[in-house]
């Protein structure tokens, strides 16, 4: 009997739950415990300063767009700065540094106006980008796109031995990376953002769609409308791939018409017996009057084409 209940227990949907939460949550511990070793490793005997921020410059490698570091923000103003910065002496202006990691708690620190802790080590152009990309794999705080960036800008400077060393990935992953960036405009990327958890399969569709769009450049410039930029990043990605699929007016259903560059039009909507175009006059007016104005003279093109085909 008792051999019973504990199947019971095991099959138990919620048991499986909490084991897999617990088993996800211990996974991602051990994940920061190895960044904040690596960020151990690589300030073992060297002192923590305080440096002005004004100082510092970002990595010769962009890593990151610009997001929110609210969260960020909050914790430095309540509880200070945690974990120090590595930077090195900048090679070429004396008296100034540059970030190999902690570009984000350099951003708030720099936003509240306190200096900032850090560990000054000298390091390579090699060892700063390796130092770079490992502290943020390991602490999986960048989204795909930007480590895909950060790959793609690491391999025109790097060998490829060092762009994977500081990736931690392998040659065929690497080169999907490079592909992607190199299929996408980088101003629809910009327009877009980081787009936290959309993946590579995701962002090959955009690449797919865009290749296939009639105007590639309308992507961009849809993406950077101020409807599309007032979204989450996540959903401005969302939005575009909606915006490049082939539209199809389904009957008895609305759909949007919009210009090639992705400006509305109009709003359709096709029955059986009839099709409604609704234009917002508020939105486009001169063209709400202009369709008015040469209604008339349209059917009469059409049915003297129509009569011409009939042979009348």
């Amino acid at each position: 009997m008792p051999l019973l209940g504990v199947t019971r227990k095991e099959r138990d949907p919620a048991t499986k739950l909490t084991a897999n939460i617990g088993n996800a949550l211990r996974e991602q511990n051990d994940r920061l415990g190895r960044a904040d070793e690596i960020e151990r490793r690589l300030a073992e005997g060297q002192a923590v300063v305080e440096l002005d921020t004004s100082l510092i410059e970002s990595s010769f490698v962009q890593d990151r767009m610009q997001g929110d570091i609210e969260g960020l923000l909050a914790s430095v103003r309540e509880q200070g700065q945690q974990v120090p910065i590595l930077v090195r002496p900048h090679p070429v202006k004396p008296g100034r540094y540059q970030v190999a990691f902690g570009h984000r708690r350099l951003r708030a620190v720099s936003e509240l106006g306190l200096p900032v802790k850090a560990v000054v080590r000298d390091l390579t152009d090699e060892q700063l980008v390796i130092a770079q990309g490992q502290e943020n794999n390991e602490r999986e705080d960048l989204t795909f796109i930007e480590k895909a960036r950060f790959a793609h800008k690491l391999n025109k400077q790097f060998p490829r031995e060092i762009v994977i060393a500081a990736m931690s990935i392998d040659k065929s992953n690497l080169s999907k990376m490079l592909l992607l960036v190199d299929a996408l405009p980088s101003e629809l990327i910009d327009a877009i953002g980081a787009a936290p958890g959309v993946g590579r399969p995701s962002w090959q569709q955009l690449a797919e769609l865009v290749e296939k769009a009639s105007s590639p450049g309308g992507a961009a410039k849809y993406a950077a409308s101020e409807e599309v930029q007032a979204l989450p990043s996540s959903d401005r990605f969302k939005a575009v791939i909606d915006h490049l699929k082939p539209r199809r007016i389904a009957r008895g259903l609305p759909d949007v018409m919009s210009t090639p560059d992705g400006d509305r039009l109009a709003q359709v909507t096709q029955s059986k017996s009839k099709v409604e175009i609704t234009i917002d006059r508020k939105a486009t007016p001169d063209f709400a009057a202009f369709v008015l104005e040469h209604l008339p003279a349209l059917y009469q093109e059409h049915r003297a084409t129509h009569q011409r085909k009939q042979g009348v």
